[in-house]
This record gives C-alpha cells, structure tokens and sequence, in this order.
C-alpha cells in the first residue's frame, strides 16, 4: 500500500505533469498521423500495451487544427469483455475534469460576471475569515493555526494556489477532517478504497463548500502550488453567481455547444455497454476496482465533482480540445470568445508565489486548471486524469492529442511520458 501512496503522490505533483508535457518543446510545427507511416509508433504503443496486459485498452485520438481526429483504439472494455473500444468507449476520465470547469469559469470571467483577483468570500462569505496551518498537514489545533494573511481568490482556485488541501495529498489530522467532513474527491468504487480515496461525500455541492470553509488552509493563500480542491470548489461559485446548477452550467455552455454527447457525471444505463472497467495496481497485479457492470458512475452522485468526475469518451474530449484550440470556436459555432481562451491558456500563476512555492524559472507555468508551456514550451495546455488518462492542446503545432486507458494509479507505468515522447518523436517526423 506505501507503494501505491508513493505514486499517487508522484501522478499529482507538478513536477511530474510538466515533464511530461515539456518533451513537446522544439517541436516544428506539424502533425504527424495524417501521413501513412507517421502514427506508427503510437499505434505500436498501444498495441504492446494491451499485448502485455498492462491495461485492458488504449484508445489515442490526434487531430490538427479543426480537422476530424485520427484514432487509434486497441483492447477491449475489460480483461473478461470481448467489445473492443473504439472512439465513443467511455472513461473516467478525474482530472482532466478540471480544464472543463476552469472554462467554465473563463466565461464568467470574460463576461465580467467574476474577476481573477476577487475573494471567493464576495460570492460565498463563509471563506471571509480562514485559517491556516503553521505546520503543514500538522495538527488542527489553535498553537498551530494563524489567519490567512490575503483573501482567497479565483485565480488561487483555478490555479491551486489557495492552500486549499486535496484528501489524496494531505496526511494526517487534516486528511482525516477532509474525509469526515465529505471533503472528497471522487467516486472511485463501491468497494473499499485505499484511505486517500475513502469517505462519504457531502450531500451537495451548498454542502461541501460549507464545510470546506470551516477546515484550515494547508498554505497561505497564493504563496504555494499545491494540488487542491479548488476546482470542486469553482464549480460552487459558477452555480451561485449564474443561479443554475453546476452540471447543468457545464452542459449548457459547453458539453451541447461543443457536441459533446457522452460527457456527464453520471453513465445512463443504457451506456453501461460501452463503458470499462476500472482496475487497481496491488503488488503489480491489476485488480478490478470498479466494473461497468455495477459502476458506482451508474448512480446519481450526491454532487458534481468538478476537479475529478467527469466521465467521457475519446470523441467528446477530442471536441472539447478542438473548441480550445479553435480558440473558442467549433464547427463554426463561438463557445467562448477568442480572449477567454487566450487568457485561460496562459500563466496565471499570482506573482506572490514563494521561491519554493513550485514553478519558480521553470518552463511550465499553470493556466486555468492545466499546466502552460513557457519559453520554448510556448503554446501548451493540458492536463491528466488518475487512471490513465491525458489530454492536451498546442497552439504552436496546430495539434490537440489525448490518450485514454483504466487503472490507477495512472503514473504507475510512466504511459503519459511515453504517449508525450511519441507524439513529439513521431511530430519531428514531419516536415516544417
């Protein structure tokens, strides 16, 4: 179990995203798959990893600019299925949630209904007055509290630099409170789940925003990256300051606008026969953890995950990414205007970061809920989900590519790096 801590750590921290994504740098601008012969080492990719059983499927999709994407899609829905999956395959998909809701709160900001820099505390007063752990994951007791010396604002929440905590990164007394509190998440499974995963959700998302006002910040606000539950708590601000429900804000202004059929936080009954099964690396063996069959996704969660609960298939994500890089634009229908791409996909990290507070002369900065490429990187946006998941856009290369596969942790055979080190191999084929 330390083993499998170890890498859940190592799939959330910044380091390990921003490596990953940076094997895209120096890339001339062209994309590989549309030549025959060029999408070759992906293809070999996927097929040797559902050929030594590392998962049960991979599906890759790629496209250029607002061209159709080029899929690849080996295996089947679970080690006993016989479906094969293919574009419309359904996945959880976790953190690649939180570019969705970061959008979503991109509209906002560009219709000046939310400002980067405004306290959350002007839109849910609960978070006026917080407090903040002197010792990090340390005690929750008055010696070792002190107030927030600046509000909590938007940009902190798109940016993980609130000091909010995150269950699957804090230890201790403050990862305890966050799982009494129903301060979790994700679903994961029906099943019991390791301790970083365990608890029962708030009742609602009112809920869960309430009680996460009354637990101490793990870092003062807008001194420390540290992966959070800010996102969840965004998608509460975009359904009190529109007045609509989060999921329904999502499904209004992005999931219909941009096409996306199979994208929600809940999988309908009848889909169940096209979604996987979710497995478990324990001492190297996949274990199942959640099969579709009987998939804790088929209930209605108790509220919207808006940093890991979304599921979707490789064709709907793909659109989504295709929206991002159209800037805002799809199958010529405006989503989002041009500015509020430009500005979600650029560094918003707030200047009082601490030197030791992460991305400090690096070539990654943070967007709204991805990394950004800086420098040479210039022109990347993206982010990865916990069971194998990734996604991205470069606007450099006129390229959005994403790569799904079920098991977690996602980091354990380091896919992500090797999908990123094809996709630029493979790029690098091309002619500039």
């Amino acid at each position: 179990m330390m083993e499998l801590m170890l890498d859940r750590r190592a799939l959330l921290s910044r380091s390990a995203g921003a490596g990953a994504l940076a094997l895209l740098g120096g890339v001339p601008i062209a994309l590989l798959a549309q030549d025959a012969g060029r999408g070759a080492g992906l293809e070999q990719l996927a097929q040797d990893f559902v050929a030594q059983r590392k998962a049960a499927n991979m599906v890759i999709a790629m496209g250029q600019g607002q061209q159709p994407p080029v899929t690849i899609a080996r295996g089947t829905l679970g080690f006993t299925s016989r479906t094969p999956v293919d574009a419309d395959t359904l996945y959880r998909i976790y953190s690649m949630t939180k570019p969705v809701t970061a959008m979503a709160a991109m509209m906002l900001v560009d219709e000046g209904r939310i400002a980067l820099n405004q306290p959350v505390a002007d839109i849910l007063p609960a978070f006026a007055r917080l407090q903040v752990q002197k010792q990090p994951d340390g005690a929750i007791t008055p010696d070792n509290l002190e107030p927030a010396i600046r509000p909590l604002t938007m940009r902190h929440l798109l940016t993980h630099t609130g000091g909010l905590g995150y269950s699957i990164v804090q230890q201790g007394p403050l990862s305890a409170a966050y799982r009494a509190k129903g301060l979790v998440p994700a679903l994961v499974s029906r099943v019991q789940t390791p301790d970083s995963f365990a608890g029962t959700p708030a009742a609602s998302l009112e809920v869960f925003a309430d009680n996460l006002a009354t637990v101490p910040l793990v870092y003062q606000p807008g001194e420390r990256w540290s992966y959070s539950v800010g996102l969840d708590l965004m998608g509460r601000v975009i359904e009190v300051v529109t007045g609509t429900p989060f999921d329904r804000f999502l499904q209004d202004r992005i999931f219909d606008p941009c096409g996306m059929t199979s994208t929600g936080f809940r999988v309908a009954a009848e889909d169940a026969v096209r979604f996987t099964d979710n497995y478990l690396i324990v001492g190297g063996t996949l274990v199942p953890i959640d099969l579709a069959s009987n998939s804790i996704y088929l209930d209605q969660p108790p509220f919207p995950f808006g940093g890991a609960g979304l599921v979707s298939s490789a064709r709907d994500y793909d659109r989504f990414l295709q929206m991002i890089l159209g800037l805002g634009q799809i199958d010529d229908r405006r989503v989002m205007s041009e500015a509020a791409v430009r500005l979600a996909t650029s560094n918003l990290l707030p200047g009082t970061l601490a030197q030791d507070g992460g991305f400090a002369g690096g070539a990654m900065g943070y967007g709204a809920g991805g990394l950004v490429g800086l420098g040479e990187q210039a022109g990347l946006y993206g982010w990865s989900g916990a069971a194998g998941t990734i996604g991205f856009v470069h606007f450099g290369l006129d390229l959005r590519a994403s790569l799904y596969s079920q098991y977690m942790p996602g980091t354990h055979y380091g896919l992500q790096e090797q999908f990123l080190a094809e996709v630029a191999r493979s790029a690098r084929l091309s002619p500039a």
